[in-house]
């Protein structure tokens, strides 16, 4: 089935990544392989990989999560920061299971020395250790400290961002629903960069790439039974775990979203733009051909990424302009 099944190709230059990657990452993620890639996540993601030679100061800082609990968020500021700018908040991925809030954190580096935002990236505690709701709960308790704390932060309280990947896309999408939902911090904008969405393991998309790519179908279910249980694909998972499952978007931010059309996530994240439209949200969504998950991280150089960091990179500058403009 996996090697007849219609599905959209890869990009070539993709390919060839995807090709010189089969020896190193596992195609389908089983639960038993959780703490051999939360070792090599925890590597490849520190403080120091993410900022470089950058002028920009890391600080951790440590706050209350959900039930009270302690965890980290991370502050990046520019080491000239002097006044109140917007703040981006950002969620890592990792599929539920794995990743600090180092990870990715390359890019939002960028955006803090670029634009002069504030950024802030949390370290949510992970599935199964911890189902749901605790990942998204520490989220929003950090999003929270975030606005309370905005003044010493240098944040403009009324210009924060939510950004999140993979699993942080979904977790993102969650935070802000809980947002809206809570009448907690007003949100400027999200962008969810191909995030996981829906546990139902129901679309067209999810089928087509199991046993193929970077997280498959299998990995997909994996991260799911591992956040949700037994209430994996039942009518027992709010929205705040499978934001899919939302039938009202109605009062959200404007939004930015991606994914490539050869990964799991396609179809999930084209129904969630298309329910944002449909609620009056204004969104834009970005289906980057060939593009298989994370491919932007895997093949930092391809044309293709040059062209999705490109799009997310306008589409922020023109929300902060915009903003700036009217303050």
């Amino acid at each position: 089935m996996t090697a007849t099944i219609a599905r959209p190709p890869y990009d070539p230059e993709l390919a060839r990544t995807l090709d010189a990657l089969k020896d190193m990452l596992p195609v389908t993620v089983t639960a038993d392989m959780i703490p051999a890639l939360r070792t090599m996540a925890a590597g490849r993601s520190t403080a120091e990989l993410a900022i470089g030679d950058r002028p920009i100061e890391h600080q951790t800082m440590v706050i209350d999560g959900y039930d009270g609990a302690q965890i980290e968020v991370s502050v990046l500021r520019r080491r000239d920061h002097t006044t109140a700018t917007a703040g981006v908040y950002y969620v890592h991925g990792g599929g539920m299971m794995f990743g600090n809030r180092f990870t990715d954190l390359g890019q939002l580096a960028g955006w803090v020395e670029e634009f002069d935002v504030v950024g802030v990236s949390v370290e949510y505690r992970l599935a199964p250790e911890f189902p749901d709701p605790y990942p998204v709960e520490d989220s929003y308790a950090g999003l929270t400290w975030m606005a309370a704390h905005a003044d010493e932060l240098g944040i403009d309280p009324d210009r924060i961002i939510v950004a999140g990947a993979s699993a942080g896309g979904g977790i993102a999408a969650g935070t802000v629903l809980l947002a809206r939902d809570r009448q907690g911090p007003p949100v400027l904008g999200q962008m969810l960069f191909y995030p996981m969405l829906d546990d139902r393991d129901a679309t067209t998309s999810t089928h087509q790439y199991e046993g193929i790519g970077i997280w498959d179908r299998g990995s997909n279910l994996t991260g799911w039974t591992a956040l949700l249980g037994e209430r994996r694909g039942t009518d027992d998972v709010s929205i705040y775990a499978a934001p899919a499952r939302a039938e009202h978007l109605g009062g959200l931010p404007v939004t930015y979203l991606d994914c490539g059309s050869a990964e799991i996530f396609r179809d999930e994240d084209v129904a969630y733009a298309s329910a944002l439209w449909a609620a009056g949200v204004q969104a834009e969504l970005h289906v980057w051909p060939g593009g298989f998950h994370t491919f932007d991280t895997m093949a930092p150089d391809a044309v293709l990424t040059a062209r999705m960091l490109d799009a997310r990179l306008t589409w922020l500058r023109r929300l902060l302009t915009t903003t700036e403009e009217m303050a």
